[in-house]
């Protein structure tokens, strides 16, 4: 019966993301910039990057699309669920940046190419809270990395990561 419940949470929590990603990315693989800034970041300071557009990195051969190969080395914000490298952390220098809730936790991960890797910028911290969506915001490298959890396709070097707000 529990065992039916999370099921039930996972898939609904799923489900609620998976619409809010995409209401939130626009059309399939499309690049563009949230409506309202959040507080205290200058306008048109990071470029909204889908977990579709993500994908369009070939994790097997290193191939990518121009419109994702294009984001090398630029600011960039990404919706998702952070996943801790350290158990039981509340903040972290260090996590994963993951597509749908419980990612990694109890399951096989996603492919590399929705994984991100964030490691905070020097002297910043992230709050951790698996359950709730955010944005993280920082510089982008696409690259393999491996974690803990598998292989990784996207390294960012946090700036900024705040609750989500569509």
């Amino acid at each position: 019966m529990i065992a039916a419940s999370r099921k039930l949470l996972y898939a609904s929590a799923a489900i609620l993301l998976l619409a809010v990603v995409a209401g939130a990315g626009g059309l399939p693989g499309a690049v563009t910039k949230h409506p309202v800034d959040p507080p205290a970041i200058a306008q048109d300071t990071a470029i909204e990057v889908s977990w579709r557009l993500l994908a369009k990195l070939n994790y097997r051969t290193g191939e990518k699309a121009k419109e994702l190969a294009d984001l090398e080395g630029k600011m960039v914000k990404i919706p998702g669920f952070t996943v801790p490298l350290e158990d039981w952390a509340s903040s972290a220098t260090e996590f994963l940046l993951v597509p749908y809730v419980g990612a990694c936790i109890h399951t096989p991960p996603p492919p590399p190419n929705q994984l991100v890797y964030i490691e905070m910028d020097e002297g910043k911290r992230a709050k951790m809270d698996g359950w709730n969506p955010v944005w993280a915001e920082g510089v982008l490298k696409i690259e393999m990395t491996e974690s803990v959890y598998g292989h990784v396709g996207f390294t960012i070097v946090g700036q900024r990561v705040y609750p989500y707000e569509y």
